[in-house]
């Protein structure tokens, strides 16, 4: 009996690079609304909720204001922006192996469940996931990326000694933590947390490799 059967995937900076497109969706949102960011709009920003994200480029925790960038976001990302993402190299091969081999995958992102769902589907990777999870999936949206893991766990019935988490961040890893779940600290995407953060007993995962993740299972 392998000991993992199931695998959660983070989706920004693990699998995909949305880098591109949501910079240019944060940059037109703030054009579209005449106003300028009070920060850089760069690749750092990425990973938190929009809500959060949209709260720290403004500088503002006005709701008039924040909705009214998130519509502006949602417009441009949602159509043809989120067309610029793009798939980590070697990340297909892998979740097609692990998929083949007969493991369980499964999504829990923090990026809205709408663009998530697209994306998977352009990808040509929807039929790979058995389900996606994203904080906005009920309203009100979920508080964090710990109690949706949580919940996707009890709600799907996975069990924890046979389940890892596999995501680019601190954030992921404290997630995987609360839930009892190994975690696989993904370092090529744009998120990537340092070797020299990573806590005991988190498996660093270097690239895309099904085989590493196989052999831990």
């Amino acid at each position: 009996m392998p000991r993992y059967t199931t695998f959660i995937f983070d989706l920004d900076g693990t699998l995909i690079d949305s880098a591109p497109a949501i910079l240019a969706s944060f940059r037109s949102a703030f054009d579209a609304a005449g106003r300028s960011p009070a920060r850089a709009i760069s690749a750092d920003i990425i990973g938190p909720p929009l809500t959060e994200t949209l709260q720290l480029l403004s500088a503002t925790t006005d709701a008039a204001v924040i909705d009214a960038l998130s519509a502006h976001f949602k417009a441009a990302y949602d159509g043809d922006g989120l067309k610029q993402t793009t798939a980590y190299a070697g990340v297909d091969e892998m979740l097609r192996a692990l998929h083949g081999a007969g493991r369980a995958l499964h999504i829990a992102t923090n990026k809205r469940l709408h663009p998530t769902r697209k994306i998977l589907a352009m990808l040509g990777w929807d039929a790979l996931f058995t389900t996606v999870y994203a904080l906005d999936m009920v309203t009100p949206r979920l508080p964090g990326k710990a109690a949706m893991i949580g919940r996707q766990l009890d709600e799907q019935g996975l069990d924890r000694h046979s389940a890892a988490y596999i995501g680019d961040r601190l954030e992921d890893g404290e997630a995987a933590a609360a839930n009892g779940l190994p975690f696989f600290a993904a370092t090529w995407g744009y998120g990537a947390i340092d070797r020299n953060a990573l806590r005991p007993g988190w498996v660093h995962l270097p690239a895309p490799d099904p085989q590493r993740l196989l052999a831990e299972a």
